[in-house]
């Protein structure tokens, strides 16, 4: 460590550090240095940085101290509050989020991933195909997106038919063009929503918008807002990250064939590639909280409202916690990694995203298909997300 005695520069917001910078080196000297560190108003509010492992760990599991109901992403100060605050899955503290959770919490257990595994098996396999009859694709469009997103579809009962519309309309809330496009395709989604959540209402059926339409909780039923803002949530939740992860871990794939040969020829490593592959890729750059009762962390007064930031994908690559953290190793045991939360957030997709994973690299080895790079991977100019924006390559399969 003594490389990074001197300090770098700091300035963990600039969304270039993500797609042409390194944001590891200021990471490490943060987690070695000043593992709480302070980072002064701009843009964006003022914040307390957590980079280390068990500190992130701990606050997540303190949520009567770190509250996520004013926002859990770092927003200018002039675009006011979020409005999800206090309504939406990601943005309640307890009890009120036990609550809501408790609504859909069962559609995204074991059991019932487990028995919807094989319609995501034949979702996969069609997305595959596909991308094979085309040979060169963009990995993260026209595959890595597509699978979670039609999964989620299927869940939340949007009908078959509508599935490319939402992909399309997906597609433009996420991309790093224009902020105004970005905004109407949010609109556009919002607005499907609010006339699917009111059919639903209606015409209640078994899937996960009907639950929410016809839900009622401390007695009461949800608002239409409500249930539209959820349901958002439940789409972004249930594509982004996945879709993302499943890029990044093709992108890093093919920096370390190593792996991929190794995963080829030992299908048992699967699980394990999944796990090492969420702790690599820890899409969610970082998850904020707001304070609201003072806290001492490594010696810094932290006072309420006081925003603190989880830097992920810091907390996983902690030489405290991870042997040789900055190796990509499919074999990798123990891996705690917090890509996916913790405590009373702990993601609630969590094992669809590991089933998704699984398949859609499983469809990919069972099938011997070659992938090649087929030109510049580019990466996302963001702080809320890290990852492939495109990912060009040549598929061709064997059998």
């Amino acid at each position: 460590m003594a490389e990074m005695s001197a300090p770098p520069h700091i300035n963990l917001v600039d969304p270039a550090l993500y797609s042409h910078g390194d944001p590891f080196a200021q990471w490490r000297w943060l987690r070695e240095h000043a593992p709480v560190h302070w980072q002064p108003p701009a843009e964006l509010p003022g914040f307390w940085s957590l980079t280390r492992y068990d500190d992130v760990r701990a606050a997540y599991r303190d949520a009567e101290t770190f509250s996520s109901a004013r926002g859990i992403l770092l927003r200018p100060a002039e675009h006011g509050a979020d409005p999800g605050g206090g309504r939406t899955l990601a943005l309640t503290d307890p009890p009120r989020h036990r609550r809501l959770r408790a609504l859909v919490d069962e559609w995204f257990a074991v059991r019932s991933i487990r028995a919807l595994e094989p319609e995501m098996r034949d979702i996969t396999r069609g997305v595959v195909d596909r991308a094979l009859e085309r040979g060169s694709v963009d990995f993260v469009a026209d595959v890595a997106a597509r699978v979670p997103l039609y999964v989620i579809c299927q869940m939340m009962g949007v009908p078959e038919p509508d599935w490319e519309h939402l992909y399309e309309l997906t597609s433009q809330a996420f991309a790093a063009g224009d902020p105004l496009t970005r905004r109407f395709a949010h609109l556009e989604i919002l607005g499907y929503f609010e006339a699917l959540q009111a059919d639903k209402a209606a015409n209640p059926a078994d899937d996960l918008v009907s639950v929410l339409a016809t839900a009622e909780v401390d007695g009461e039923r949800l608002s239409p807002d409500d249930v539209i803002l959820n349901c958002d949530n439940l789409l972004v939740g249930g594509t982004e990250n996945t879709r993302i992860a499943a890029a990044g871990g093709m992108l890093t794939f093919l920096e370390h064939p190593d792996q991929w040969q190794a995963l080829a020829g030992d299908a048992g490593l699967l699980p394990s590639a999944v796990e090492e592959v969420l702790r690599w890729t820890s899409t969610a750059t970082h998850i904020m909280r707001t304070a609201v009762r003072p806290v001492e962390i490594h010696g810094q007064a932290v006072e309420p409202g006081d925003k603190v930031v989880f830097w992920l994908p810091s907390a996983n690559r902690d030489e405290r916690v991870f042997d040789d953290p900055d190796a990509f190793d499919i074999r990798r045991r123990p891996n705690r990694h917090l890509a996916l939360g913790f405590g009373e957030h702990f993601c609630l997709g969590s094992v669809l995203a590991r089933v998704e994973l699984r398949l859609l690299y499983g469809e990919l080895l069972d099938r011997s298909v070659r992938v090649e790079p087929d030109g510049e991977a580019k990466l996302l100019d963001s702080i809320v997300v890290n990852g492939p924006e495109r990912l060009p390559v040549l598929l061709k399969a064997d059998r």
